[in-house]
């Protein structure tokens, strides 16, 4: 049996092709916690020559952890980023907000979550780029999983009542409308990435703020060997958002963060088929998030499991002809497998993904189970009258336009009368 070593590269060379013990994982992802992966932060932590204290776990994501820190030096709190070390390059990003803030100096911090500092980290796997920004709020998935915690449901069984998620929506788009003003396409437009704004929480105290020191001992991180690791914290943590110091009354502000990669959900036709990609793709997510955020679902679900990397792809366009329509030529044409699913004539005959082997029977869905875009906003029956369901819907359908060149701009969007309704913005 070859030596199980004490410092195990990122893919070991033991008798065990995982070092960890499995555990179901409050966030991230355990097996990233190797080089080029996260950096391993345990509360109390301190970075930056002293300057910067870890006291809580916001949230997670695949390149990045961001923490509650105490800024000792300047007696304020600060949303402390670290990135994994292999994504350490975020120079377009960091100057994109360094940018916007130099030439909108009033607005940017309006729409954006602004920067406030960086710097680097050395840690067992490799150098971490440590971004520093304003504290935020949950972002509006997180604040979902608040409400469904406080009502005790399973967050499937909540969404926000329409005028909250009208605000929300409302904010979103002025930050888009900013972003295309300036000339940036934001290109990760998803409730993700969409952050309630904090009350000023800086007279705080710290202990008020802090996360249980007392980890669960289902989350402690253990080796299959017994040793100690050292490229991994000693437990995770579940993430906390600072739900409790956030507006969520008339008061709410939403700002956007994390510019990067489309959801797949979210994604255009033309990104889809072509890789084609400006601010209309920013618009098509934007009308996916309306239907998503009213009708409390989303418009596509792609979930596999998939066997190639065309099948998701596939299952996207499938849906999206479901939900809008016959894509048109231009696209369809550049849709190479469209032969497992459609004739020559273009007539749907089968629905399973990878297409039918020679002999077996297609798989068509019952016709209860497709339903057009204004069909499934119907079902889940939102809290608004016949007359405004009717407007949202028309609206969802002029944003979701195949052309990208016929989409409404984020500026016309906010005339729209929906959203223009007791607000500055209303069209003349």
């Amino acid at each position: 049996m070859a030596e199980i070593r004490d410092s195990p590269p990122p893919t070991p060379t033991a008798p065990f092709k995982r070092r960890l013990k499995n555990f179901t994982s409050p966030g991230e992802n355990p097996a990233k916690y190797r080089p080029g992966g996260y950096h391993p932060v345990n509360l109390g932590d301190i970075f930056n020559d002293g300057q910067y204290k870890v006291i809580r776990k916001l949230g997670e994501g695949c390149f990045s952890i961001v923490w509650l820190a105490h800024d000792l030096r300047n007696s304020r709190y600060v949303a402390l980023k670290i990135l994994v070390s292999d994504q350490a390059d975020q120079s377009q990003e960091v100057e994109i907000l360094h940018h916007l803030a130099k030439i909108a100096p009033s607005e940017a911090p309006q729409r954006t979550t602004q920067i406030l500092a960086e710097f680097e980290h050395k840690g067992p796997n490799g150098t971490h780029k440590c971004l520093v920004f304003e504290p935020m709020g949950p972002s509006v998935n997180q604040m979902i999983l608040e409400f469904a915690y406080r009502e005790d449901k399973f967050p499937s069984e909540i969404k926000y009542p329409p005028q909250m998620a009208k605000r929300i929506l409302r904010d979103s788009l002025k930050g888009l409308a900013f972003l295309h003003k300036n000339g940036i396409s934001h290109a990760d437009f998803q409730p993700g990435n969409m952050l309630f704004s904090l009350n000023n929480i800086d007279s705080c105290d710290e202990a008020a703020l802090c996360q249980e020191e007392t980890p669960d001992e289902e989350y402690r991180i253990e080796r299959l060997d017994g040793k100690k690791d050292k490229w991994a914290p000693e437990y995770l943590l579940t993430a906390e958002p600072l739900a409790s110091h956030t507006s969520i009354d008339e008061n709410l502000e939403v700002k956007l963060a994390d510019m990067g990669g489309v959801p797949r959900s979210l994604r255009a036709p033309e990104l889809v088929l072509k890789g084609e990609f400006d601010k209309a793709q920013d618009i098509w997510s934007f009308g996916c998030l309306v239907f998503e955020l009213i009708a409390g679902r989303h418009l596509f679900y792609i979930c596999g499991p998939f066997k190639d990397e065309t099948e998701p792809d596939d299952e996207h366009l499938l849906e999206i002809q479901d939900r809008l329509g016959p894509l048109p030529d231009e696209l369809y044409s550049h849709w190479k497998t469209f032969s497992r699913y459609y004739t020559k004539d273009r007539q749907l005959y089968n629905w399973a993904l990878g297409g039918v082997e020679a002999g077996e029977e297609p798989n068509m869905p019952k016709p209860s189970m497709l339903s057009t875009m204004e069909e499934a906003f119907d079902k889940e029956s939102p809290e608004m009258t016949e007359d405004e369901a009717q407007e949202v819907k028309k609206l969802i359908r002029w944003i979701l336009q195949y052309d990208p060149a016929k989409r409404p701009s984020a500026e016309e969007i906010l005339r729209h009368p929906w959203f223009a309704e007791d607000s500055s913005e209303k069209a003349e």
